[in-house]
Formats: structure tokens, sequence, C-alpha cells
């Protein structure tokens, strides 16, 4: 909610009002004209499977979804791609090198502790066993048909599009 958010400039410390900007009710700076504009944060998440077409999951160690299995994934850092920090995230949380073979979809999802978060998926090449790494508990491969609950419905859409062969077609809100 705008009623959450910043109260003061963090330009130059002014009190911010609100007003109607752009369809949307902002707050901005009347003193130096900054807006605050509320964006999601951008994720990337890594579809990978073994010979046996069983999907790697990790079990979530941190909220939101603590608990909860998902795909490796993770927010994108500056001056890093979104494969770049998919790649990333895959090997902090199963200790497994990869390399991007294709974009599965763009997805977005509101999060209880993000607000907003944009899902990048992709379809990932990777080999050897996974162990668990940094925000994950357990890390290990699933038959299709037996998948544990998936925390997030992003990442149930982006393994339901890179199984159907649906790429880049099935976006969810």
């Amino acid at each position: 909610m705008i009623e959450d958010e910043y109260r003061f400039c963090p330009l130059c410390r002014s009190a911010l009002s609100l007003r109607s900007m752009e369809g949307r009710r902002r707050r901005f700076c009347p003193a130096c004209g900054w807006i605050h504009y509320l964006n999601p944060l951008p994720c990337a998440a890594a579809l990978v499977s073994n010979r046996e077409g069983e999907i790697l999951l990790v079990k979530r160690g941190v909220d939101p979804g603590k608990g909860l299995w998902g795909l490796p994934s993770g927010f994108i850092e500056l001056e890093e791609s979104p494969a770049q920090a998919c790649l990333r995230e895959l090997e902090e949380e199963t200790a497994l090198t990869g390399s991007v073979r294709e974009l599965i979809g763009v997805y977005s999802q509101e999060s209880a502790v993000y607000k907003y978060v944009v899902i990048i998926g992709y379809r990932v090449s990777a080999a050897g066993a996974p162990r668990a790494g940094s925000d994950s508990l357990e890390a290990a491969y699933f038959a299709l048909d037996r998948l544990p609950e998936i925390a997030f419905h992003s990442h149930r859409a982006i393994i339901r599009d890179g199984q159907s062969g649906s790429i880049g077609k099935g976006p969810i809100e």
C-alpha cells in the first residue's frame, strides 16, 4: 500500500505529498520533484531436468515459502543479467553449475514479503548431484507426477510451460 511507503524524500528530506500521476496515486517531493515509483523486484529461476526427466527443486530455508519447495531462484543483482542471476542462484542453492539453454517465459506475482515480483524462467542444463546451499534446506530431483507442494504459482507455471513446450506463451498474473 502507498501508505506503507516513504514519508520523506530520500534526496532532499522534504515531506512527501500524494498526487495522482500517470493514472496512479504516487508520493512525490514538491521541493525537488522526486517521484516514488513502486516497482516489482526482478528475479530469475532455473528449470533443470535430469536424464530421467525429473525436475530439480530446492526446499526453501527462508520466507517467503520457507519449508516449501521451489525452483532454484532469486533476485537479480545490479550489473547482472537475468541469465547470470539464474546461474548464480542455481550454484548458490544447489552447488551445481549450468548453462542457460532457453527462455521459458516471464511471470509476475504478488509477494507477501516483497509486494510484487517479476520472475524470468530459464531452461538450464546442469549435471551432477545437487546439495543444499544458501537459502535452501534440501536440493533434489522429483518426477513430474510426484512433485511436492511448490511454494509459488509462478514456479508451477514455469514447470508447466517448460514441460508443455509452450515456451514464452504461458505468463501468469
